[in-house]
C-alpha cells in the first residue's frame, strides 16, 4: 500500500500494472490530402473516394504511403484517418461534401510546442499510444523509472488507472498530477521525434515550463525528476483553504478587485484571468464579478498555486533547486514570468523559485511566439486546453493549433491527424503505418482550370468594308496603295487593347519597344516588295497613357530606280490633331548576288 499527501489514501494492490486494453492495438492509416485551395482539396477527396471505391484491391497502407511521400504538400490540408477501409471512405466522403473544414497552414512558418499544466490530467491518458507506439511506451517507462524513487507509489498504474478507481483518485493529488503530466509530455516529445518533428520553440504553462526546461536540455531527466517531485510534494503540503477561479475579464480590471491574500495566478487571455488565494476571498471576488454579469469558473485544484499560499515552501524548494545543475536551453523557451523569450536566468535556481510564486503570463507568451514567426502549435498533453486559450492571442492570422491528444477520441488517430495538419509532408511517416506501404497509382491533382487570356475589344468592322485592304497584322489594321505608287498603313494602339505594353514602363512612362517599331516597319516593307531596312532613324519615342489610344501611320514612298523606298512613321493621340514624326528611313529590296 502507499500513503500520499495530507489526506492519506490507502491503496491495496495485487499487481501494479494496467488492465489490458480490450481494443486491439492498431496504428491508423493517415490519408494526407493537400491542395492550393479548399475547393481543390475537396475535389481531390472526391476523386480519391471514387478511385478507391473502384479499386478494392488497393491497400490502405499503400494509399497513405503514396499520398505522404509522392505528392507535393500545399498550404490547404486535411487528413483522413481510419482503422478500416470503410472508415477511410467515410472520411473522404465527408471531406468531399464539405462536412470537414480543411486547415490552412501558413507557409513558411515555425513550430511551437505548448505544454499543459495542472488541471488537464485524466485517467487513462496515453494508454492507447502506449499500446500502439513502442517509442512512446519506452519513453514513458524510462521517465517513470526516474520519477518512481521519489514517489510513495509507482506512477504508471496511476496514469493508466480506470476512471473512478482508487488509483485514479490519486491522479488528482498534486504530487501525482504534476509528475504524470511531466511523464506524458516527455514521452510525447520523444514519440514526435521518431516522426522527425522537433519544435522551434517551447511554451509551458506553470508545470509545463519545467517539462520545457527538460526537453530543451536545461535540466537532465534526473534533475528534472528531483525538481518536479519536490515542487509537487511541497505544493501539496501547503496550507489548506485555498481556491483558484478563472474570471472572464482582463488582468488590469481584475487587479482592481483583489483583496486579502489573493493574487493573479495566470493571465491566459485578453479576457481570461485566474485569481488564487484564500478560498473565502477568492470566492467573494468571483461573486462580485458574477453580479456584473461576468462568467467565472472555479478550477479543479486543491491548493492556491501562484499565490501567497506558496510562500511557505519557497525556502525548502530553493535549497533543493540550488543543488541541481542547469544548462542554457538548446531550444528557445518562452518564459511564464516575462511572457517573452527566456534569458540566461532560466538556467538558475532562483528562476524556478520565482516560477512557483509569480503569475503565469501565458497570453503574452503566445503573442511572443507569433512575433517570432510561429504558425503551427502542437499541444503536448491529454487535452486541448492550451490551444483553446492560444487562439485568443493570435487573431490577425489563422495559425494551426492542434492538440495531439483529446479525451474521448482514438489517441493514435488524433496524434496522426495533428501531425499531418501541422507539418504534413515534413513528417517522417515511417513511424506510422504509411511507412509499410508502396507507391501506387492514384488520381492526379484536380487543377482548377480558369481562363487567363485577356479580353481584347471586339473589332468594329473590317478594312475591306470601308474600301481598304487588311494587313493581317495585330497593330496595323488597314492599308491602301497611294496614287504615286506608295503605300499607307494605319493602326490604333491602346493600353486597353494591348495591355502587354505596360510591361515596358520606364520611369512611369509606357513605351512602344524599339523591337516592335522595327517589326512594324518590316511588315510595311514586305507589302511593298522590300525585305531590308537599309536605314531607320528614331526621332521621338512612341508613348502611351491611360487617357486614350494612339493612331499610327506608316507612309511608304514610291520605289526609285534602284527599288528603294522611303518610310516615315508618325503618331498622334486620338484626342489630338497634330502628328508627331517618330522615325524615318529607307527600305531596300533584297541584295541580288552578282
Amino acid at each position: 500500500f502507499g500513503i500520499s499527501g495530507t489526506n492519506a489514501h490507502i491503496i491495496i494492490e495485487h499487481t501494479p500494472t494496467p488492465t489490458p486494453n480490450p481494443t486491439p492495438a492498431t496504428t491508423p492509416t493517415p490519408l494526407l490530402i493537400t491542395a492550393k485551395t479548399p475547393t481543390a482539396l475537396r475535389d481531390q477527396a472526391a476523386r480519391l473516394h471514387e478511385h478507391i471505391t473502384a479499386h478494392p484491391e488497393l491497400r490502405a497502407a499503400d494509399i497513405g504511403h503514396t499520398l505522404a511521400t509522392a505528392r507535393t504538400t500545399f498550404d490547404h490540408r486535411a487528413v483522413v484517418t481510419g482503422d478500416t477501409r470503410a472508415e477511410l471512405l467515410t472520411g473522404l466522403r465527408a471531406l468531399a461534401d464539405g462536412h470537414t473544414t480543411p486547415t490552412h497552414v501558413p507557409h513558411p512558418g515555425k513550430l511551437a510546442y505548448l505544454l499543459t499544466g495542472q488541471g488537464a490530467q485524466r485517467a487513462g491518458m496515453g494508454r492507447e499510444l502506449y499500446d500502439t507506439h513502442p517509442a512512446f511506451a519506452h519513453a514513458l517507462d524510462h521517465v517513470c523509472d526516474h520519477l518512481d524513487p521519489h514517489l510513495p507509489h509507482p506512477l504508471k498504474p496511476v496514469i493508466f488507472a480506470e476512471p473512478g478507481s482508487p488509483q485514479a483518485q490519486l491522479l488528482d493529488q498534486t504530487l501525482y498530477t504534476q509528475t504524470s503530466l511531466f511523464a506524458l509530455q516527455t514521452a510525447l516529445h520523444h514519440l514526435l521525434q521518431t516522426f522527425g518533428i522537433t519544435p522551434d520553440y517551447l511554451l509551458g504553462h506553470s508545470l509545463g515550463e519545467l517539462t520545457a526546461a527538460h526537453l530543451a536540455g536545461t535540466l537532465t531527466l534526473t534533475d528534472a525528476a528531483t525538481l518536479i517531485t519536490t515542487r509537487a510534494r511541497l505544493m501539496q503540503q501547503t496550507r489548506p483553504g485555498g481556491a483558484m477561479v478563472s474570471i472572464r475579464a482582463g488582468a488590469d480590471e481584475v487587479a482592481g478587485t483583489l483583496r486579502g491574500d489573493v493574487s493573479i495566478a495566470a493571465v491566459n487571455g485578453p479576457h481570461a484571468t485566474v485569481v488564487s488565494g484564500d478560498a473565502d476571498a477568492v470566492l467573494a471576488i468571483a461573486d462580485e464579478w458574477k453580479e456584473r454579469g461576468v462568467k467565472t469558473h472555479r478550477l479543479r485544484v486543491g491548493h492556491a498555486f501562484h499565490s501567497p499560499h506558496m510562500d511557505g515552501m519557497l525556502e525548502e524548494f530553493g535549497e533543493v533547486a540550488a543543488r541541481l545543475e542547469y544548462r542554457p536551453p538548446e531550444i528557445p523557451i518562452v518564459s511564464n514570468l516575462t511572457g517573452d523569450l527566456a534569458g540566461p536566468e532560466i538556467a538558475s535556481p532562483g528562476y524556478w523559485v520565482r516560477h512557483v510564486r509569480e503569475a503565469v503570463r501565458f497570453h503574452e507568451g503566445v503573442q511572443a511566439l507569433h512575433r517570432e514567426g510561429v504558425t503551427a502549435y502542437l499541444e503536448l498533453g491529454p487535452d486541448g486546453v492550451l490551444t483553446a486559450l492560444a487562439r485568443t492571442a493570435v487573431t490577425e492570422t489563422d495559425p494551426v493549433m492542434e492538440p495531439v491528444l483529446r479525451p474521448g477520441r482514438p489517441e493514435a488517430q488524433t496524434l496522426t491527424a495533428a501531425l499531418a495538419l501541422a507539418r504534413g509532408g515534413d513528417v517522417d511517416w515511417s513511424a506510422a503505418a504509411v511507412g509499410e506501404g508502396r507507391r501506387v497509382e492514384l488520381p492526379t491533382y484536380p487543377f482548377e482550370r480558369r481562363r487567363y487570356w485577356l479580353d481584347a475589344p471586339a473589332p468594329t468592322g473590317s478594312a475591306t468594308g470601308i474600301g481598304l485592304d487588311a494587313t493581317g497584322h495585330p497593330l496595323l489594321a488597314a492599308t491602301t496603295e497611294l496614287p504615286d505608287g506608295g503605300r499607307l498603313l494605319t493602326g490604333r494602339i491602346s493600353l486597353d487593347a494591348q495591355p502587354w505594353l505596360t510591361d515596358h514602363t520606364i520611369m512611369g512612362t509606357v513605351l512602344l519597344p524599339g523591337t516592335a517599331l522595327v517589326e512594324l516597319v518590316m511588315h510595311g516593307a514586305s507589302l511593298t516588295g522590300c525585305d531590308e531596312i537599309e536605314e531607320l532613324v528614331l526621332h521621338t519615342l512612341v508613348t502611351f497613357d491611360a487617357r486614350g489610344a494612339v493612331l499610327l501611320h506608316l507612309l511608304i514612298g514610291p520605289a526609285d530606280a534602284s527599288g528603294r523606298r522611303s518610310i516615315i512613321v508618325r503618331t498622334r493621340s486620338e484626342d489630338d490633331t497634330s502628328w508627331t514624326q517618330n522615325a524615318d528611313g529607307t527600305l531596300a529590296p533584297a541584295t541580288m548576288p552578282v
